[in-house]
């Protein structure tokens, strides 16, 4: 099981190599207290949230162990050691609950961790489909959304307002041009955050360097006009301000989005010497929080970023 999904996590990252710039750029610059944290100990990186007050999470693409930091300390600790076999991608905290909900990647999976035992409250599958991979979550008022990058589909799980999972997966399909079929090597659904309080849905698409909207009852996908966001990854929205990470091109886009969704502007695009391709962000007031995924980089270590929000 683990030969099978480290197999997954390589391919995906030599994915990112064959999408990337034919000269990438040059390696970030020596980290400085203010601005970086590294991830003590990790050996690869991907997904981020925003804990209780400074706190957050990250996890270890490869081996799903979550590591917890303080946005004020240079160094972030190993603090959940999970079981083998497992990965770690987009995650998003339910503070109130003590939940760490974490999108499992290339095993088609998704798993809940209680923040304070440190222990596994759900191990879901969410697929059986051949090359699935599930990637980012969204929380919201009743569960949590996962995307498969692979298939244009969306994954439920219900959990009440005190956090009790419910073990049912509900399949959503994607409709129209954000659900269309993909080629073997194409990353389709990746980032996923929510707006209207749940009742829409907002994804990115790595292919179309695009944002959709999505029905949550039926599936309906709408592009948000005026964008295009080459390399788009990991999202967070919070009103009309979207921020979308833009892995390859070592950016985040500020995006001012219109009342009704249906398009977009880019604002800003946030950068930092710092940035050694950002994946998936997090928001603690006006900073943001970017985690460095070094995709087919040498190896050195993992960090996040601080850098300002600019909203």
């Amino acid at each position: 099981m683990l030969r099978v999904q480290r197999r997954t996590a390589v391919g995906f990252i030599a994915l990112l190599a064959l999408l990337s710039p034919t000269a990438l750029p040059a390696a970030a610059s020596p980290p400085s207290r203010d601005d970086v944290i590294v991830l003590d100990g990790a050996k690869s990186a991907e997904g981020i949230a925003a804990g209780k007050g400074r706190t957050f999470y990250a996890g270890e693409l490869m081996t799903g162990d979550i590591f917890r930091g303080d946005i004020r300390d240079d160094k972030a600790k190993r603090f959940i050691d999970v079981p083998d076999g497992r990965m770690a991608v987009g995650m998003k905290a339910d503070v109130r609950n003590n939940l760490l909900y974490v999108a499992g990647g290339g095993n088609g999976k998704a798993y809940i961790y209680n923040t304070d035992t440190k222990a596994t409250v759900a191990d879901l599958t969410l697929t059986t489909k051949a090359g699935s991979f599930i990637n980012d979550v969204v929380l919201t008022d009743d569960g949590a959304w996962f995307t498969n990058s692979k298939y244009g589909e969306l994954y439920q799980v219900k959990a009440n307002r005190w956090g009790e999972v419910r073990k049912a997966v509900r399949t959503l399909t994607v409709k129209g041009e954000a659900g269309a079929a993909l080629a073997p090597e194409d990353f389709g659904l990746n980032g996923i955050e929510s707006a209207r309080d749940g009742r829409v849905l907002i994804v990115a698409h790595s292919k179309n360097a695009a944002l959709y909207t999505v029905n949550p009852g039926s599936g309906e996908s709408s592009r948000i006009k005026g964008l295009d966001l080459r390399f788009v990854d990991g999202i967070l929205v919070e009103g009309n301000t979207l921020w979308a990470v833009q892995n390859m091109l070592n950016q985040i886009a500020r995006v001012k989005l219109a009342n009704d969704l249906s398009s977009g502007t880019v604002r800003d695009v946030i950068t930092s010497k710092h940035f050694d391709i950002p994946t998936t962000v997090a928001r603690f007031g006006d900073t943001l929080a970017a985690v460095n995924a070094q995709f087919n980089r040498p190896a050195s270590p993992h960090e996040v970023v601080l850098v300002p929000a600019r909203d």
